[in-house]
Formats: C-alpha cells, structure tokens, sequence
C-alpha cells in the first residue's frame, strides 16, 4: 500500500521511496478530495462538482467511474469503495499524513489530560512533523479551500498545544524563536502571543515580554478596534509583578473506567453507522443520546460496543456497560443503578434505598466528567430516562427493539441489513475467503436467503465453519426452502426464530393478529393502503394502533412517504417467513385465502383506473371481465391515482411479483387482469423486461394448469415484445399460431388485435401483400373503435408499400377525422403522423410538412415517447425532402435519442442511417461506411427487406464517395434485388435519405 500526503504537495510514495503522482488535473483532483475526507464517504454530487466547478459534462458519470478506476490500477492496493452515498477512500492512519497527524494529535491531548507534558510533547512534534507545507499546495481546486483552510486551523492549534506542554515541561528557552516567526505570520493569534511572553518572562527578557504585549494591542485596536482577551491581560499582569504566568498543573484524573465487552474482530460494514454514531455523541454542549433501533438479528449490540470501543479516546473517564435484557425479563431499575454506583466506587451503606436517591448519586459521579453509558437491549423509554448522565461531556448509547419514541431529544439510527458486499465479506470472514470465493454465486445465495441480516449470516457462516466439506450450494438450496428456513438457521444458541419470536411475544394480541396477517403478503415493501386492507379485512379493530406497535417494535419499518404521498412499510424477508410460520399454524385456509383475495381485488381495482387514465399503446386488449369492485375508498383512490404513472412506478415491482404469487396459488384469472393493466404501463416506458418476465411466468403456469386461452394471450403479447425487438420473423410466426388459436377459442377481440400486429410485421419483412390482407381481416374482426383505427393504419401502411397512395390517403384522412372528435392526443398525433407520410407520398410535400410539425407538437405533451420518436423520424425524412438538412439532422437525432431509451432497435437503426448519410453530404463517408455496415447486419438479421434495400442504397453512394467502386456496385445490385414493385415508401425514402449523401450547398 502506498503512503500519501496531502499537508504539503500532493504525493504518493510507493515502496522503496518512489514517488509518483496521477495523471491529469482531474485524476489528481479527484485523488486530493478523497484523501481529505478518507474514511468517509463523498457524495458524487461533491465530487461532480470538484472536477467540474463550472458545468459539468453530460458524461459525468461514466467520466467519474473512469478516473476511479485509473486511480485503482495506477497504485496497487489503493481501495476506493462505493456505496449508496458515494465513494469512500479506505486507507489506514499509517498510511496517510494527514491521520497520522491527527492520531499523534490525539495522543498528545491524551497525555496532557494525564498530566504528563513531556509525553504530549513528543506526540504533538511528531504530529507537526508531517507537515511539509501549505496543504496540497500547487494544486488549486477552489471545491477544497474551506477544507484547506480548516487543516491549517487544525496545524496551528496543534502547535499552540505543543507549546503549551513544552512551557508546561519547562522547555522555553528554545521556543522564542519558533514563537517569533508564528506570530509574524498570524499577528493576530492572541494565544501565540501570551505563549512569546511567558517564554521571554522565563528567559529573563521582561521587557521583550511587555513589547510584545504592545505591538499585540496596538494591531488589535488599529485591526479590529479591541483590546487584548482575559488570557493575555492575565499573562500581561504577571510578567508586570514578576510572577510566573503559567497556571499550576491540574492533578492527573482518576483512571477510567471500561466495563466494554470485548470488541468483535470480524465485524462487517457498519462504518457509516459509526461514523454517524460517533458524531451524534460528539455533541459537547448537552448529553447526546443515540438509540439503535433494528429488528431482532440487526446487528444492534455489535455496532454499540464497536462504536464504542471506537471513542474510548473521546470519553477519557471510562465506560460503562449496561445490559438491560429488554427483549426477554427487562432488569429493576434499582438492580441496575445499585451495579452503577458500585461500579462509580460507592459502596456499602453509601447506596441509597431509594431509587430515586440512587439516580442522583449516579448522576453526581458522572457530574462533569466525560463517561459514555451503553444501556443494551432496553425495554421502554421508562427503563433508561433514569439513568441518563446530568451534565455535558457525557453521552449514552442505547439498543433497543423498540423505537423509543417516547425518549425526548434522543437522536435514533435505524440499523439496516447489510450490504451486498458487506454480507460477503461477514460470510468470508466466518467460512473461509478461499471457500467463499471459490463458491461465490452459492455464497450469494446464502446471503440473499439471510437477507443479509447480520445473526443469520453469522449463523450460516459458523455452520459452514464446522463442517469444511459442506458445499456451499446444499446450504444455499436448504435457506431457499421458505418452510424449513428458519429451521436452518441456527447453532449452539444462536437462532434467528428464537430472537424473532422474543419481539413477537411482547406484542399485543391486536398486534400479533396484524403481524401473522402481514405475513401473507409476499411483497416486502408494503404500501400503507395494502397493510391496512390486509387488517381490516380480518375484521381487526384499531388497525392503525397495531401498526403503529408493529413499527414501534422494529418487525414493521416505516421508509417514509412515496411520491403518491403514501405511508411505505418494509419487512425483513426473515421476519416474513416467520410471520408466514405463525399464520399457517394459527390461521384456517379460508381465513388466509379471504385476506389476500381482499388485497389482490384492491391491487387489480387500482390498476384497472390507473391503466384507462394512461395512454393507450400496447397493441392488445384490455379485458372487462372478472374486473372486481373497488374495496378502498373512493377518497383514497383518487389521491394515489392522481397522476397514474406514477402510481404504476411506484407499485411496478409489487405489481411484477403479484402476478407471479397469484400464478402459483391457481389465480391465473386475476394474475392475467392485474398484468393487462400494468402493461399499459410498461409499455410506455419501455420496461419490457419486465412484461417479458411477468408473461412468461403467468404462461408457465397456465400451460402447467391445461389453460390454453391464458397461454395464448401470454404467447401474443411476448409476439409483441419480440417485434419491437425487430426480431420480425419470430414475432409473425408467433401472431400467425396466435391468431389461428383465438379463432378456434372464439377469442374474436383479441384476434382483430394479433392480426393488426401481424399486418405491422409483415411490412416490416417486405411482404406488403400479406400485410393488407392481414390488416383488413383484422378491420372487419374488430369490435370496438380503438381496435378498428389500429387496424386502419396498419392498412395505410400497408397501401403505401403498393402503391396505393390514394386509398392510403382516405383512409388517414378518416382517422384524423375520427381522432379531432375523440380529442385524445396521442391519437391524434398518431394520426396526424399517418396523414403527413400519405401527403408526401402524394407529392405534396408542404402539406405533410405543417401536418407532420403538428403532430410533434401534439405528441410532446404526452407521455407516448414511442409515437413522438416515430413523427420525428418522419419529420426528419420531410424535412430532408425540403431541403432543410440540419433541421432534418436534428430531427433523426431526437428521434434515436427516444429509440434508444425505449429500447426500440427498428427505429433507432433507421435513424442512425439517416445520419450516417448526412455524414457522407459533409465529407465524412469514411466515417458513415461502418456504421451503415452494422446498420446492415442488424437489419438482414431482423429479415426487414425494405430496410435492408434502404441501406444498401446509402452504402453504395458512401462506398461512391471513398473510390470503392466494386464495393459500390455490389450494394447497388443486392438493392435492386430487394426492391418490390410499386413500393411507394421505399422509392420516396430513397430520394430522400439520398438527398442527405449530397454536399450541402455554399
């Protein structure tokens, strides 16, 4: 590991004494910032905003990650960490300056507390000596000068220390000289000064002494128009009666106090918490207190006596330890403060009877001394009020289950699971990291099925231990068993059911029915709306005290408000199974079936209205049936659905993971109503992961269970996500089977739907013919409106490839009509965009030109970012046409920008052909040729024939403009072969992105 230094320039010395420093402003920057805030973490937006004080770049991101990871390869064993805030420098005290000198710091002030200048001398000399100038000096980053300032308060209070002790040790004879040129620097520093007239004093210069005393005063009147403080008055009084200024020396204290349990050497993570632990009971003017709230397993006491261990230097006079057995028999109070005060040295019949008179001679012996009290595992607020300190410089730290709410000022520090990474290394440090890096995806796992809770992963970790030749995977697979999970985890006497059940057992009866009832649900972030349904649907009384005694508890936690303004609740994946326990052995069948049948009908309800206020784009029906009563009322549901987008983000995963719950207790039915709705959703934006993974859960199911009406609406809207992926043959092959089974169900809605898709892939792979007959077998299927215009413009489009503009026109110019009359936006840019294509089709250019800008106008205030993609690129080919070659250009580059974020491959590669033309135009055909190239490969994979045929046709004239005249041919010739008679779309897009190829005019 390299040693850096940051007081003086900035260096990093790497062993045998050779010193590099990073490449670039930048990187040294970036280094320097870390450094200065080593330990801690460094908030990206800080970082952001050191290297680009200014504006900074739209890549600022991948920039960042970029310099963080030169700096890890250009300095062995340099670990720079990420985490949810940040990025963190781990590095140790030794190993950088800037904690070496506030180590030594530390132990001077040590010392001198102790009594012993001599010692403290010598701790601040060797703090001062690692200083070596102006703090990173020749590196001016304007982020850092309030840090740089502060570091230089920081040397000079050091060294006034230092004097302090060295006057106090009788060394003043060489201090005059130092002291001299400190105050030429700082002409202001009052102490520097009355520490130059002591020295002189002792040193038989009175009168140099009293000199100083009057250049003091006269600056400070002429400066800032005061006189000299009490300090140098007093030393300016004693100097004037020849007395020796210094004070006598305080008694040494009386030695500390530890009553800590051993600190534990294979804590994990958690140095966030301590760092905000420590902070909290930094607080000097009042007693801080800190409350540790988790639930049972959190890692609550490790963290407590970790951090405490931590700040044995900042609580001189000792620490106590009080373990308080809250969970299990809480302890008297009395019990408690009699161990205290015997603890405090008062003994015998010096311990009062009285409780109340044993809390004030407790408070007594803490009175003005710096102690910290651990109070562990206490039971109620009522158990600790007692045995808070009286006076500052004390501080208590408290564990608890419970939140303590009732303790007034205290601050409180709810104790996650563990990180990813965190977990990993916990699991590394109890069973081997050999073992677990040669295991690492069972490892993760295990972890996973511990939720990353600390007792679980310390449990898994000791059995692994015990038994070395246990793969790592039959312990995996055994955790991922919900039923026997619990049974798993545990060893000698750590169990996780055990200290769960601890917590479960002090609840109220109304309380533990809510618990059992919460743990039905499988989701664990819960809105507050499905928490209550769940309880009042058991006919429970005062839902909102149980869950208030449930947060209170630490088995229920409150994550604050949602962007809907709903309460969020979370619960840990093991407390779930135990509560999922509770419920099968205490509950009926019924019972549990009636609970999440009530909660499933509010999900659906809310997604039912959430999905009709959206726009609808996914080309699939939206089924009434089976469309329960809404539960919740109506008040509540207007407030979460007030802007339905984002109801459906917030609830997306929950949604997500419903489908698959009902898919395996049998409720297909609703499972297929409730992924109806959120597809309208996840359509939109894009999120086809998601639908592709919910609809094949829900037809693995259905295929299992026999329901092949299910099955095929799950195989037609996977149709779907495989044409947006322009995996065109796959996805007609997948309408066709779709079509021919909806027919023979007599699913006749969805089939006008499947059919309308099968026209849009057919023109996409050439076949124009096939595409109109599709498209009008699906217009006289449809039944409802919406169906019949998605199946009109499928015929337009259809009528265009043949050339039949004139139909094509008529029937744009009816759905423009139809859409003005329904006055929903999205269609009528949708149509405004079909009307715009026929026009210029038509040869009337300046028509489609004012129509097509309509429709951008219209579409940019919706939220159908596919439709607004789809009119800029038409845009941008009219534009083209009218000889406006930058706004063309710029047109297609918006329109890829939205592909691209919605994951549109068809599209974007249309796009980018189009840019890649104009690339030619300006001379860059160099430039254009492989990027047409690959636009190639993906288009004749896709099997898109006219698409093929329009890149090839700009590929010939690039191949033209670099002098490959072979190469040139072979496109033009493989052009000719793809282009279909009477294709009206592809000869008019030709003329167009051709007329981008040619050099813009002077």
């Amino acid at each position: 590991m390299p040693r850096f230094g940051v007081l003086g320039p900035l260096t990093i010395e790497s062993p045998p004494g050779r010193r590099t420093t990073p490449r670039g402003d930048h990187q040294r920057a970036l280094l320097a910032v870390l450094l200065l805030n080593a330990n801690s973490s460094v908030p990206v937006d800080a970082l952001v905003e050191t290297l680009w004080p200014d504006t900074p770049p739209k890549s600022y991101s991948s920039n960042l990650h970029t310099y963080v990871s030169r700096l890890r390869a250009r300095f062995e064993g340099l670990e720079i960490a990420r985490d949810p805030h940040g990025y963190r420098l781990v590095v140790e005290p030794a190993d950088l300056d800037l904690l070496s000198f506030r180590e030594a710091v530390a132990a001077g002030k040590a010392a001198a507390r102790a009594g012993d200048p001599a010692a403290a001398a010598g701790h601040y000399r060797r703090a001062l000596a690692e200083w070596r100038g102006p703090v990173l000096s020749g590196l001016h980053v304007p982020r850092l000068d309030a840090d740089i300032a502060r570091l230089e308060s920081e040397r000079l209070a050091a060294f006034e220390d230092c004097v302090d002790a060295e006057l106090s040790d009788g060394r003043h004879g060489e201090l005059t000289g130092e002291l001299q040129a400190m105050i030429t620097e700082h002409p202001l520093r009052e102490r520097l000064a009355a520490q130059l007239m002591i020295a002189l004093h002792r040193a038989g210069r009175q009168a140099d002494s009293l000199a100083v005393h009057r250049d003091l005063r006269a600056t400070l009147v002429e400066e800032l128009g005061v006189e000299p403080g009490a300090e140098v008055r007093r030393v300016h009084a004693a100097v004037l009666r020849g007395e020796d200024p210094v004070p006598p020396a305080k008694a040494a204290p009386v030695f500390p106090i530890c009553q800590l349990p051993p600190d534990i050497a294979d804590l994990a993570g958690r140095e966030s918490e301590i760092a905000k632990l420590s902070a909290l009971l930094g607080e000097a003017t009042r007693v801080p207190v800190a409350v540790i709230t988790g639930e049972p397993g959190a890692g609550k006491s490790t963290l407590a006596v970790s951090t405490a261990h931590r700040l044995r230097r900042s609580f001189p006079d000792g620490q106590l330890f009080v373990p308080l057995a809250g969970a299990s028999d809480p302890r008297e109070l009395a019990d408690v403060l009699g161990d205290l005060l015997r603890a405090l040295g008062v003994t015998g019949p010096a311990i009062p009877d009285d409780v109340e008179a044993r809390a004030a001679v407790y408070r007594g012996r803490l009175a003005d001394r710096r102690v910290l009290v651990v109070l562990d595992d206490a039971a109620s607020p009522e158990q600790v009020r007692a045995l808070l300190p009286g006076t500052p410089g004390s501080a208590v730290l408290i564990t608890s289950r419970q939140r303590l709410s009732g303790l007034a000022g205290a601050d409180r520090l709810h104790l996650a699971p563990l990180s990813g990474a965190e977990a990993m290394t916990l699991l590394a440090r109890l069973a081997g990291r050999d073992r677990v890096g040669a295991e690492r995806a069972d490892a993760e796992r295990i972890a996973k099925a511990c939720g990353n809770l600390p007792l679980a992963l310390r449990i898994a970790g000791s059995r692994l231990a015990m038994r070395p030749g246990l793969p790592l995977g039959k312990l995996a697979g055994k955790l991922e068993d919900e039923v026997s999970r619990l049974d798993e985890l545990q060893v000698s006497d750590l169990q996780v059911r055990g200290s769960i059940a601890l917590s479960y057992q002090a609840l109220s009866p109304a309380a533990r029915r809510a618990f059992r009832l919460i743990g039905r649900c499988r989701t664990l972030d819960l809105p507050a709306w499905a928490v209550s349904t769940l309880i009042d649907s058991a006919g429970s009384e005062n839902a909102d005290e149980a869950i208030d005694e449930l947060v209170e508890a630490s088995l229920l936690e409150a994550t604050g408000l949602d962007p809907t303004g709903e309460q969020r609740f979370r619960v840990h994946d093991l407390v779930r199974v135990f509560a999922t326990e509770l419920g099968r052995a205490l509950e009926t069948h019924a019972e549990r079936v009636a609970t999440v049948a009530k909660v499933s009908d509010a999900a659906l309800c809310l997604a039912d209205t959430a999905a009709r206020r959206l726009p609808r784009t996914v080309p699939m029906p939206l089924s009434d049936h089976d469309v329960p009563a809404q539960p919740l009322a109506d008040e509540l549901v207007e407030r979460l659905l007030r802007d339905p987008g984002t109801w459906f983000s917030v609830e997306r995963a929950n949604l997500v993971t419903a489908v698959s719950s009902l898919c395996a207790v049998g409720w297909r039915r609703k499972a297929l109503r409730i992924l109806e709705r959120l597809s309208a959703y996840l359509y939109l934006h894009s999120h086809y992961t998601d639908m592709r993974t919910a609809y094949e859960t829900l037809r693995d199911a259905a295929r299992e269970a026999g329901d092949r009406h299910i099955v095929v609406i799950a195989e037609a809207n996977l149709a779907v996500l495989l044409h947006v992926r322009g995996e065109y043959e796959l996805a007609a092959e997948g309408y066709r089977e779709c079509s021919k089974e909806l027919a023979e169900l007599g699913d006749i809605s969805a089939q006008a739907w499947v059919e309308t898709n099968l026209a849009r892939c057919l023109v996409g792979l050439g076949r124009a013919g096939e595409s109109l007959h599709a498209a009008t077998q699906a217009r006289e299927l449809s039944t409802v409106e919406e169906s019949g215009a998605y199946a009109r413009q499928a015929e337009s489009a259809a009528l265009h490839r043949l050339g039949k503009i004139s139909e094509a026109l008529e029937i744009d110019r009816r759905s423009l009509a139809h859409a003005r009359e329904r006055g929903d936006e999205r269609q009528l840019g949708v149509a405004l965009q079909g009307l715009s294509w026929s026009l210029m089709l038509d040869g009337r250019p300046e028509e489609a030109l004012a129509t097509i800008e309509e429709s951008v106008r219209v579409l940019r205030r919706t939220t159908a970012k596919s439709a607004l993609a789809k009119s800029l690129r038409t845009q941008g080919a009219i534009l083209a046409g009218a000889g406006r070659r930058d706004d063309a250009v710029k047109a297609y580059e918006n329109a890829r920008r939205l592909a691209g974020a919605l994951e549109e491959r068809p599209r974007e590669l249309s796009c980018t052909r189009a840019i890649a033309a104009s690339w030619i135009g300006d001379g860059r055909a160099d430039r254009a040729i492989p990027v047409l190239r690959q636009c190639l490969d993906e288009f004749r994979a896709m099997g898109g024939k006219p698409a093929t045929a329009l890149t090839l046709h700009v590929l010939r004239r690039a191949y033209e403009a670099v002098g490959e005249t072979k190469a040139a041919e072979a496109a033009g010739e493989e052009a000719k072969r793809l282009e279909v008679p009477h294709d009206a779309n592809a000869s008019t897009l030709v003329r167009l992105l051709l007329s981008l190829t040619e050099p813009a005019p002077a």
